[in-house]
């Protein structure tokens, strides 16, 4: 395990979404907002995409630091972003950047300097559309992710390792995902192995497993599958994810359990922290 690779224009990481959009994605998230999953992953995603564009924005615009793919499964499997990126699977930052399906006005509150809130209105740039409908093609969806990646390492052999991250509310409809997930944590650069996080949208609200460095105590045999195919953070992200007050150790894995909307939150933002750009 080294994870040490700079990323650079010349030596770009690589993250792909996985995002379940089965018919339970319909259902309202637990915990402490109202919701349906399929919208609240939708807006985690679209405003992890965001935050890219702008921590990897200089003077001449945005730089490819990173290739992004959103792969959708449920009553398919395929690219899950629209607008002028539909169809499109691995997509330069810089391209995401430009190319939002459309922009949306969002109301939120805001500090009024006075100790209160105040009611203001943000742009709110949208890749990715909601959908909910279908089974949980998980192992397909798995597999496709590996043939990108393979494309991927192919092309940029010594980059730092791609990272995966799966985000499903249910068990896969289409078999065990275990091999599948074992063909893509097989995959590597030079600088370490693909990693594969996994994370469980939940219905039931109640207190998330966060990054466990142990199954014991997961409540069923879905859980513990999800957490023994999911890679071990690498040193610098179980860095990360101490200093926001997750409890890590050497065995900690990139998986998190019954996640809520701030759960969901911060397991996008953990398991996208690569190195340092240049």
């Amino acid at each position: 395990m080294t994870y040490t690779a700079e990323i650079s224009r010349s030596n770009p990481g690589c993250f792909v979404f996985l995002v379940d959009q089965s018919g339970s994605m319909s259902d309202p998230i637990g915990g402490e907002a109202p919701g349906r999953k399929a919208d609240v992953v939708s807006d985690a995603i679209n405003r992890l995409l965001t935050e890219l564009s702008v921590k990897c924005a200089k003077e001449e615009g945005v730089r490819d630091y990173f290739h992004v793919g959103v792969i959708g499964y449920g009553q398919s499997v395929g690219p899950a972003l629209g607008g002028p990126l539909s169809g499109r699977d691995l997509v330069p930052l810089s391209q995401i950047a430009d190319n939002p399906a459309r922009v949306e006005e969002r109301s939120k509150k805001v500090p009024d300097g006075a100790g209160g809130l105040v009611e203001t209105t943000a742009s709110f740039p949208v890749w990715m559309t909601p959908i909910a409908n279908g089974g949980t093609p998980m192992v397909a969806a798995l597999g496709y992710a590996r043939r990108l990646i393979g494309q991927w390492l192919d092309e940029h052999p010594g980059g730092f390792p791609p990272i995966v991250l799966n985000l499903s509310d249910g068990e896969s409809t289409d078999g065990d995902p275990g091999i599948a997930a074992g063909d893509i944590t097989s995959l590597a650069s030079a600088d370490g192995g693909v990693l594969l996080f996994n994370l469980h949208v939940s219905s039931v609200g109640g207190t998330p497993v966060e990054f466990p460095d142990t199954d014991a105590g997961l409540p069923d045999a879905h859980a513990r599958t999800l957490f023994c195919i999911s890679s071990f953070l690498p040193a610098h992200m179980r860095t990360y994810a101490a200093a926001q007050g997750k409890k890590v150790s050497d065995g900690t894995r990139g998986f998190v359990y019954n996640a809520g909307i701030s759960a969901v939150v911060q397991f996008l933002d953990i398991g996208t922290r690569a190195t340092e750009l240049r």
